[in-house]
C-alpha cells in the first residue's frame, strides 16, 4: 500500500493483509489507528473541521467499521449518528429500507433504520465510513436516502483508495494506492 496523500500528523500504522477476506482482495485493517489515542482524536478532529458549520442533521454510518468514526463525529457535532445495518440485524418494524448494494467482493444488502419521532423527509445527511473503495456502499446509502427524500450534504471517508474509483467529490483524510 502506498499512501498518496496524508492529512494526519499521526504516525500511521496500519495493516493490510492479502488474500483476505478471499483470494484477490488486500484487506486493510484500520484496528492501529483506533487504538492509539492521539490518531483517533486527530481524525475525529479533522473531519470537526471539515463539517462545522455545514447544516447537516445527521451522520449517517455503515457497519461496521463506519459506526467507530461516525458516532464520534456525530458527539462532536452535537447531531444524531445513523446506523446502518447489514440485512437482519434489525427487527422489521425498526427497519426503513432495505437496499441491495455490490461490495469488492460479493453482493449484500444493507438497511436503514427508521428514525425517532421524525422521517427522512428533508433532512441533511452525511454519510461517513472508513475506506472508499470501489464506493459502493456509499452510493447505495445515498440513493437510498434520496429515495426516502433526504438530502446528502457529503461523504468522508478516513482513506480513500483512489486506484479503485474515481470519485472526486469524497473528503479523505488518507488517499491510498495498492501496490
Amino acid at each position: 500500500m502506498k499512501i498518496l496523500k496524508n492529512n494526519l500528523k499521526s504516525e500511521l500504522n496500519i495493516r493490510t493483509e492479502k488474500n483476505f477476506p478471499i483470494e484477490g482482495i488486500e484487506f486493510i485493517d484500520i484496528t492501529p489507528l483506533i487504538i492509539q489515542k492521539e490518531t483517533i482524536k486527530e481524525i475525529i478532529g479533522k473531519f470537526k473541521e471539515e463539517l462545522e458549520g455545514k447544516n447537516i442533521d445527521y451522520i449517517v454510518a455503515p457497519e461496521a467499521r463506519g459506526f467507530l468514526f461516525g458516532v464520534a463525529i456525530a458527539e462532536q457535532l452535537n447531531i444524531g449518528c445513523i446506523p446502518v445495518r447489514k440485512k437482519g440485524k434489525l427487527p422489521p418494524t425498526a427497519v426503513e429500507s432495505v437496499f441491495d448494494y455490490e461490495k469488492e467482493y460479493g453482493k449484500d444488502q444493507l438497511e436503514l433504520p427508521k428514525l425517532v419521532n421524525t422521517t427522512y423527509q428533508n433532512k441533511n445527511f452525511y454519510i461517513v465510513d472508513d475506506i472508499y473503495a470501489t464506493g459502493n456502499t456509499i452510493k447505495a446509502i445515498s440513493e437510498s436516502i434520496r429515495n426516502l427524500g433526504g438530502n446528502i450534504i457529503g461523504k468522508g471517508v478516513v482513506m480513500n483508495i483512489k486506484a479503485l474509483n474515481q470519485d472526486e467529490d469524497i473528503f479523505s483524510l488518507l488517499d491510498i494506492e495498492e501496490e
